[in-house]
This record gives C-alpha cells, structure tokens and sequence, in this order.
C-alpha cells in the first residue's frame, strides 16, 4: 500500500500520547505533517471548535491518516504498525503480543491517565504528590512484570509498542520528581531506548512547538 500524501499529527511537544506517535512514526520511517496543539495557550487549543470536531475527547493527538481521523495513540500505533512496513512493533508470536498489550494498557490505561492535564488541574496544589503516588503504585506494578518479560527492551530484545509506552512515561515521572533509581528495570530499559535515534528525535526538547527554554 502506498499512501498519497503524508499523515497529518495533531501533538503537544510535552504530551505523552503525542510522543508514542512520535517514536512510531520514527521508528517505521514515515514522513508526517505536524500541527501543534498548545494545550495551555487561549485556555487550551484542544478545545476549540475545530479541534474538537477532529478528536471529541478534546485530547491530542489526533491523527489524519489514508482518509480517516484516529485519537487514540495505541490505536495509531497500531494503524500504521498494519499498514505500513517497517520493524513490527507488535510481535508475531501471540504470547509475546499479549505481554506487549499488557504492558502498554497497563501504561496507557493505569498510570499515564491519572496524572494527565485535565485531571491535575482538577487536582489543584497537591498535583504533584498526586502524580508521584499514581506513578509510583504503577511502577510498582510495572517492575515485576518487566524483570519477567524484558531482555534488551520490554519484551526481549525487540522493539514494541511496550516501549513506546515506557518512555514519555518514565519522562512523566521525572517531571514529577519520582526516583527513577527504585525500578531499576525500568530505569535501564528506559536508558537504554534514549540513545536510539527514533527516541532522540520525538523527544519533546526537539519539537516544532517546544518552547526556547525547554529546547535541548
């Protein structure tokens, strides 16, 4: 399948959801258009009336993609891991797939939504022991599983979306002053995928919209 014009990348820099797209899109080689979403400026772009026609939850990203619209990151991983050629970021042997679901759901569903903008901001003052404590009982949970999973990255010693998941998260929990140093799977795991060019590129310090201070 050949597509005829690039896909189009709704993101925030710092969005989590935003950078497993990133590091998709990356790592399968795919040339994308990208249009930032500042979730903070005007009272948060994602809730304009046009983004919102695009993705109703009012979330990035969104993606335009073989003419149709997807809001959900795993979904697009997915998408395009089906698609698109490239490394598999799903593996073909059923049992290793299952454990890359599980890992990304667990990070996806468990851990990143709770300390998300649109919650925090409900949270108030006490944001930040809020995120340390979601994200340190989903570390807790994470750890064990990795130690019996992993090899080089997740699952063995291919990349997968599990991957794809751990490192905005790992990100996150940095921004919220979590010691990294308690998980030491997921520490390296993490150190390692950060010297990977796919991973350097969809950094949030090396994005379009990241602002001047925040730039690496």
């Amino acid at each position: 399948m050949e597509p005829s014009t690039k896909p189009v990348l709704y993101s925030y820099f710092r969005s989590s959801c935003s950078w497993r797209v990133r590091i998709a899109f990356a790592l399968k080689g795919i040339e994308y258009n990208l249009v930032p979403v500042n979730l903070i400026k005007d009272g948060g772009q994602q809730r304009s009336e046009q983004y919102s026609k695009l993705n109703p939850m009012q979330q990035v990203p969104a993606v335009e993609i073989d003419g149709i619209t997807l809001c959900q990151s795993l979904a697009v991983i997915q998408y395009i891991d089906e698609t698109r050629p490239g490394p598999c970021l799903l593996p073909v042997d059923p049992k290793a797939r299952a454990k890359v679901r599980m890992i990304s759901d667990l990070i996806a569903s468990g851990i990143q939504p709770i300390q998300n903008l649109s919650v925090l901001q409900k949270v108030g003052e006490e944001k930040v022991p809020w995120g340390q404590h979601f994200i340190n009982r989903g570390f807790q949970a994470l750890e064990p599983i990795l130690k019996e999973t992993s090899g080089k990255y997740c699952v063995g010693d291919e990349i997968s979306m599990a991957d794809i998941c751990l490192v905005p998260q790992v990100y996150n929990a940095e921004r919220f002053k979590v010691d990294i140093g308690q998980y030491p799977t997921i520490r390296k795991i993490n150190e390692t995928l950060l010297e990977l060019e796919a991973f350097k590129v969809s950094h949030p310090s090396h994005q379009p919209d990241t602002p001047a201070n925040l730039q690496a």
